[in-house]
C-alpha cells in the first residue's frame, strides 16, 4: 500500500518514532496524534488519583495533654484524625507505628498456629481440647484488639479512652484463657480435684471483671493523678497474672526441691515467666525513653519493647501449654474430670458479656457528654451520677 499525502503535505513518507507498524489512510494522521494525547492523559489519571497525602505529624507541645506519652517528644498524630487517616498512619512512621505492627503481625502468626491445630485436633467433639480452643482464640484476639486500639486512638479524646477500654477487656479475657488452660493442663498432680482446682475458673472470671473495672477506672485518674493511675493499672493486670500462675509457681517450687519429674514444658514455662516479668518492668518503668526523652520516639521506646516481650512470652506459654496437654493427657483423663462446656466456652461467653457491660458503663459518660476538653480530667461514672 502506498502513502497518499493529505492536503498541504508533501510527498515525503512520514517517519514514526513509535515502534508500531501503522497503515494510515487519508487524513488519519491528525486523528492519530489526538488519540495518542488522549492516551497519555488516560495514563496519567490513575497516578493523580493514587497520590494520597499522608497525615501531618506533631510535637508534644502541639497535642492535648491526654495524647501525650512520657519521654516521647515527636511523631504524634492529629488528635482529631479520621478513620482513614488513622489507617494511613499505620503505613507512616509515627510514634505509634511500631506499636501497631508489633501486635498486628503476631495476630497472623497465632492464627496460623491455630489453623494448624484445627487440622490436627478435633475441637468440636473432643472436650479435652476445649480449654486449648479458648486459649487459642484469646491469644489471637488480644494482640489484634491492641493493634486496633493503637490505630484508632487519635480520632478524639473520647475515642482514645474507649479504644483502650476494649484493649484492657481483651487482656483480662486473655488472663481467663490462661486460667482455663492452666486449670486443665498445668495444675500440679497433688492439687487435681482439690478445692482450688474446682473453683479455679470461677475465681478467674471474677478476676477478669476486677481487672477490666480497675484498669478502665484508672484512665479517669490519668490527668490529675498519673502516678496513682499507673499503679492501679499495673496492679489490675498483675493480680490476675499471679493468680493464674499459682499452679505453675508450685510446680517450679517442687522442682527446685527435687520432688518433680522432668517435663518438656518446664523450660518453656520458665521462658514465659521471664518475658512476663520483662513485660511488667517495661510497662511500669517507661525505660529507656525516660532517660533520654526524644531519642526513642520512633524506635525502641518501652511500649514497643513491652509489646515484643508480651508476644514472645505468649509464644513460649503456648508451647508450654501444648507440651503439658500432650504429655499429661492420659493421666489427666484418668484422674481429673473432663473439661465441660460450662467451664470452658461457657465461661468465656459469660465473661465476654460481663466485660462488655463494664466497658459500656465506663464508655457511656464519654458518649453522652462528649464535650470534655482533652486537657481536663474525666469524671468517673459513679461520681457523675452523684453530681
Amino acid at each position: 500500500m502506498q502513502w497518499e499525502p493529505g492536503p498541504g503535505e508533501g510527498a515525503q513518507a512520514p517517519a514514526f518514532d513509535c515502534p508500531v507498524w501503522c497503515v494510515l489512510c487519508r487524513g488519519c494522521r491528525a486523528r492519530l496524534r489526538e488519540a495518542c494525547q488522549r492516551g497519555r492523559g488516560a495514563i496519567r489519571l490513575p497516578t493523580d488519583m493514587l497520590s494520597i497525602k499522608l497525615p501531618q505529624l506533631f510535637d508534644i507541645h502541639q497535642v492535648p495533654k491526654v495524647f501525650r506519652e512520657d519521654g516521647i517528644i515527636s511523631g504524634y498524630r492529629h488528635p482529631q484524625s479520621s478513620a482513614l487517616d488513622c489507617i494511613l498512619s499505620s503505613f507512616q512512621m509515627t510514634n505509634e507505628t511500631v506499636n501497631i505492627w508489633t501486635h498486628f503481625l503476631p495476630t497472623w502468626y497465632f492464627l496460623w498456629r491455630f489453623s494448624v491445630l484445627c487440622s490436627t485436633l478435633n475441637f468440636l467433639s473432643e472436650s479435652y481440647t476445649w480449654p486449648l480452643l479458648v486459649y487459642m482464640l484469646l491469644i489471637c484476639v488480644y494482640p489484634f484488639t491492641s493493634s486496633c486500639a493503637h490505630t484508632f486512638s487519635t480520632m478524639s479524646p473520647e475515642a482514645r479512652h474507649i479504644c483502650y477500654f476494649f484493649d484492657y477487656g481483651a487482656l483480662s479475657l486473655y488472663s481467663l484463657g490462661c486460667a482455663i488452660t492452666y486449670g486443665s493442663y498445668v495444675m500440679p498432680d497433688c492439687w487435681v480435684n482439690s478445692w482450688l482446682h474446682q473453683h479455679f475458673v470461677p475465681i478467674a472470671i471474677c478476676n477478669t471483671l476486677f481487672c477490666t473495672s480497675l484498669s478502665c477506672y484508672s484512665r479517669f485518674l490519668e490527668m490529675q493523678f498519673p502516678h496513682r493511675s499507673k499503679v492501679l493499672r499495673t496492679g489490675a493486670f498483675v493480680f490476675p497474672f499471679i493468680f493464674d500462675n499459682i499452679p505453675l509457681f508450685y510446680r517450679l517450687l517442687l522442682c527446685c526441691g527435687g520432688s518433680c519429674c522432668h517435663s518438656e514444658a518446664l523450660p518453656s514455662h520458665c521462658y514465659h515467666l521471664l518475658f512476663a516479668f520483662l513485660t511488667c518492668f517495661l510497662f511500669a518503668s517507661h525505660l529507656p525513653e525516660r532517660l533520654a526523652p526524644g531519642r526513642f520516639d520512633y524506635f525502641g521506646h518501652s511500649h514497643q519493647l513491652f509489646h515484643i516481650c508480651a508476644v514472645v512470652g505468649t509464644h513460649f506459654q503456648m508451647e508450654a501449654v501444648l507440651a503439658d496437654m500432650t504429655s499429661r493427657r492420659a493421666w489427666l483423663i484418668a484422674q481429673a474430670a473432663v473439661p465441660s462446656f460450662l467451664s470452658t466456652l461457657g465461661a468465656l461467653a459469660l465473661s465476654i458479656i460481663l466485660n462488655l457491660g463494664i466497658i459500656g458503663i465506663f464508655s457511656a459518660p464519654l458518649l453522652w457528654n462528649p464535650h470534655h476538653s482533652a486537657n481536663h480530667p474525666l469524671t468517673p461514672p459513679a461520681k457523675r451520677k452523684q453530681q
